[in-house]
C-alpha cells in the first residue's frame, strides 16, 4: 500500500488522460475507504483498552429534554470508559460527541451488524455506508434486541449495504414489529406492522444554514395537522400578498409560517374571546409577538467625526453562526420586532471578585470571550456552560493568610460544558490561560492543544516510537 502511495504521488497529474485521471479517483476512493475502515477498527480497539470501573462511569449520548442517558451502542456491545473518548476526539481533531459515535459505530458493528462489519474490512461495503445503518440500528425505538439488529444485519449484508434511508427506516420498523418490540396499539391495523411506529416529527435542520440566513425545517404530521397548517400558511402568504409583498409563493408561505411561530399563541387567546393579559397587543389590536432573544456581536470602528461605523458581517450566539448587518436592518425596520441594545463590554478589561461565587457581571464577561466551552473541539455554547476556575479557587487561603493561588477573575476563569468540567476535575486532562481567552490543554498522553476565538489548533504531538504495523481484522 505504502509502495503504492509513493509511485501514485510519483505520477505529473498534468500530464494524465481522462481516463487515468478517472483510474486514479477511483484509487484514491478507494484509500479513503480502506482508511475510514481502519479507523472505524482502531476505535474498537482503543475501546477495548478502556472498559469503565463501573456502569455509572460508562459513556452515554444525553438526550435533551430527557433524564434518560442512551448507551452509545445496543444492547450487546462491551461499556466503554466516559472519560476515554474525549482523548480520541482531540487526537483525531473533532468533538467529543463525534468520537462517542464513531467507538459507537465501530462497537456496533464489530458486535452486532458482524456481516456488514466484514463486509467494510473486504471492501465491500463503504464505510460511510455500514455506519448510517449502525446509527440506525442504535438509536431505534423501541431498542432493538441482539437478535433484531442481526435480523437487520443480514438483509442489509444481502444487498452489500446498498440501502437508502428510507429502505433502512422500513428494515428497522420491520425487526421492530418480527420481534415485538413494540408496545401494541388498540387502534392500529394488526395487519400493517408499521402503524406501532409514530413517525411524527419536526426538525429543524440548523446544522445546515445558507449563506443567506436560512435554515431547513422537516416534519412529519398528522393528516389533520398538515391540512390545517397548508391552509393557515396559504391564507398568511396571500395576505403578505394583499399587503403589498412582491416575494414569491413560496417565500411568502415560508414568512407565513415564521409569522405564525411569533404570533399564533396570542392569536388563539384572542380569537376564542379569553382575556389576554394587560399590555400584550399592539396599536393594531393583533396580539404581541411572542419575543425571541438573539444575540449579535459584530466590530465596530469610529470615524474621526464621532461616528460608529459597523462591519457588514457578525456573529449571532446562538449556534455561531454568520449574520449579516442587513439581517438585522430588516428585523429592526418590522413593526412587531423588539430590539433591545445592550451595553458594549470590553472584553480586554481583567475583572475581579472577592471570594469564590462568580458575580454575573464577570459570568457574561466569560461567556462572550470564550463564546463556547474551551475544551478543544468543542462547540456547545458558553451561555449553557459552567464557568470554571481555571487555577483550582482555595478555600483555606484566606483563613490562613496566604495569597490566593486561584482568584475569581476573568484571567483565571473560562467556560467548560458540563462533561469537560467533569473531565478536567477528575482525570490527567489540564490546561492554562496563556492570554486573553487563549488556552493551552494536554491531555493524559501528552498531546498538546491550543484553543482561541478561532477555533482549536494541534500543537506538537509528544515524541512517538516508531508505529507498530496494526494487522487488519480477520474475516469471520
Amino acid at each position: 500500500m505504502i509502495d503504492q502511495s509513493a509511485a501514485s504521488e510519483a505520477v505529473e497529474v498534468e500530464d494524465l488522460t481522462a481516463a487515468e485521471l478517472l483510474s486514479l479517483l477511483r484509487e484514491r476512493r478507494a484509500a479513503e475507504h480502506r482508511a475510514a475502515a481502519d479507523q472505524l477498527d482502531l476505535a474498537a480497539r482503543w475501546a477495548d483498552l478502556h472498559p469503565p470501573e463501573s456502569i455509572h462511569s460508562a459513556a452515554t449520548f444525553t438526550v435533551p429534554s430527557c433524564e434518560h442517558e442512551e448507551p452509545i451502542a445496543g444492547d450487546g456491545c462491551p461499556l466503554v470508559a466516559e472519560f476515554c473518548i474525549a482523548e480520541l476526539g482531540a487526537v483525531l481533531g473533532v468533538s467529543t460527541t463525534a468520537a462517542k459515535r464513531l467507538v459507537g459505530h465501530a462497537l456496533e458493528l464489530r458486535h452486532r451488524l458482524p456481516r456488514l462489519w466484514a463486509q467494510v474490512h473486504a471492501g465491500q461495503v463503504p464505510p460511510w455506508r455500514a455506519r448510517a445503518v449502525a446509527e440506525a440500528t442504535i438509536h431505534a425505538t423501541p431498542a432493538l434486541t441482539v437478535d433484531a439488529a442481526g435480523w437487520v444485519d443480514t438483509q442489509v449484508a444481502a444487498v452489500a449495504g446498498k440501502v437508502g434511508p428510507a429502505q433502512l427506516d422500513r428494515l428497522v420498523a420491520e425487526a421492530i414489529t418480527r420481534h415485538h418490540l413494540a408496545t401494541p396499539d388498540p387502534t392500529a391495523d394488526p395487519e400493517d406492522g408499521h402503524l406501532t411506529i409514530d413517525r411524527r416529527h419536526a426538525t429543524v435542520h440548523d446544522e445546515d444554514v445558507h449563506y443567506a440566513g436560512t435554515m431547513r425545517l422537516e416534519a412529519e404530521l398528522d393528516i389533520a395537522d398538515a391540512l390545517d397548517l397548508d391552509r393557515a400558511l396559504a391564507h398568511g402568504a396571500e395576505t403578505l400578498k394583499a399587503l403589498g409583498s412582491n416575494a414569491s409563493l413560496d417565500a411568502r408561505r415560508a414568512a407565513a409560517l415564521g409569522d405564525l411561530a411569533r404570533t399564533q399563541t396570542a392569536l388563539d387567546l384572542h380569537t376564542s374571546g379569553t382575556r389576554g393579559v394587560e399590555g400584550t397587543r399592539g396599536g393594531d389590536g393583533l396580539p404581541a409577538a411572542r419575543e425571541v432573544v438573539l444575540r449579535a456581536h459584530f466590530d465596530a470602528t469610529f470615524t474621526p467625526d464621532g461616528h460608529t461605523v459597523f462591519g457588514p458581517t457578525g456573529r449571532l450566539e446562538e449556534r455561531q453562526r454568520l449574520l449579516l448587518l442587513d439581517q438585522v436592518r430588516s428585523w429592526c425596520g418590522d413593526s412587531r420586532t423588539k430590539v433591545t441594545v445592550k451595553p458594549v463590554m470590553d472584553l480586554n478589561t481583567d475583572l475581579t471578585a472577592p471570594g469564590y461565587a462568580i458575580p454575573d457581571r464577570i459570568r457574561e464577561h466569560v461567556t462572550l470571550r470564550d463564546r463556547t466551552c474551551v475544551f478543544p473541539w468543542c462547540t456547545r455554547p458558553a451561555r449553557s456552560c459552567d464557568i470554571d476556575h481555571v487555577i483550582a479557587y482555595d478555600h483555606h487561603a484566606d483563613p490562613d493568610g496566604r495569597p490566593q493561588p486561584g482568584p475569581t477573575a476573568t484571567h483565571n476563569l473560562a467556560a467548560l460544558c458540563r462533561s469537560h468540567h467533569r473531565l478536567k476535575t477528575h482525570t490527567a486532562w489540564h490546561y492554562r490561560m496563556t492570554s486573553n481567552g487563549i488556552f493551552e490543554w494536554t491531555s493524559p498522553h501528552g498531546h498538546h492543544y491550543r484553543r482561541d476565538h478561532t477555533g482549536t489548533t494541534a500543537l506538537d504531538p509528544p515524541d512517538q516510537p516508531d508505529r507498530p504495523t496494526v494487522p487488519r481484522p480477520r474475516r469471520p
